[in-house]
């Protein structure tokens, strides 16, 4: 699987998909007061209660675009919808990697045999208990960060509004997540450079 994220096979897509369920719209029942000096931004601890949105997205690991869409319910009706959706999308000819962990929804008997009659999707499954693996997550996180910790909304449609103008915004700049195996920054094109002229040292 990190195979697939540092190297698109040919003819192919590699996609990270998974859901964000039970996001709450709740909307401060005051409004928060601005920082000023000597103090920072204060923020009304009770809130009104408008209900959750979930939804599913689908992450191109090699060009960051990303799709959004509201997930009524996390069955495996709803998830075969959303590949429907995807297998429509993208163009008859490529391959289509599927990354996803080992959700009920997708591990369920109904997707393993819609799955089975589209053979140009390709399942590849996160280890069990790895599903930070799954790079759509870093999408979450972003989502969570921009809009969600600090977000105020008025209700469900409010909420899923501003997950889908999110999703739009990020696709205008989208550009690849880097993957690294060994969990360290990646070099810089100077420090690669700077470390091919030093002299090699036998141990």
């Amino acid at each position: 699987m990190c195979a697939l994220y540092r190297r698109c096979p040919p003819d192919s897509v590699v996609v990270s998909v998974d859901e964000k369920t039970a996001m709450a719209a709740r909307s401060r029942k005051h409004p928060d007061r601005p920082p000023v000096p000597g103090r920072g931004r204060r923020r009304e601890f009770e809130y009104v209660r408008h209900g959750t949105v979930s939804v599913t997205a689908a992450l191109d690991v090699h060009t960051g675009q990303v799709v959004v869409d509201e997930l009524p319910r996390n069955d495996s009706a709803h998830f075969i919808r959303f590949l429907a959706r995807l297998e429509r999308c993208i163009p008859a000819g490529l391959t289509i990697h599927l990354v996803l962990d080992n959700g009920a929804s997708h591990t369920s008997r109904a997707t393993r045999a819609w799955l089975a009659r589209h053979p140009r999707i390709v399942p590849h499954y996160t280890p069990k208990h790895a599903s930070w693996l799954n790079q759509v997550e870093i999408f979450f996180s972003l989502l969570a960060r921009a809009v969600l910790r600090h977000g105020d909304f008025t209700s469900r449609a409010d909420l899923l509004q501003k997950v889908t103008d999110f999703a739009i915004v990020h696709n205008e700049t989208a550009r690849r997540f880097r993957w690294n195996y060994q969990g360290r920054p990646r070099q810089t094109e100077h420090q690669i450079a700077a470390a091919a002229k030093e002299p090699c040292h036998a141990r």
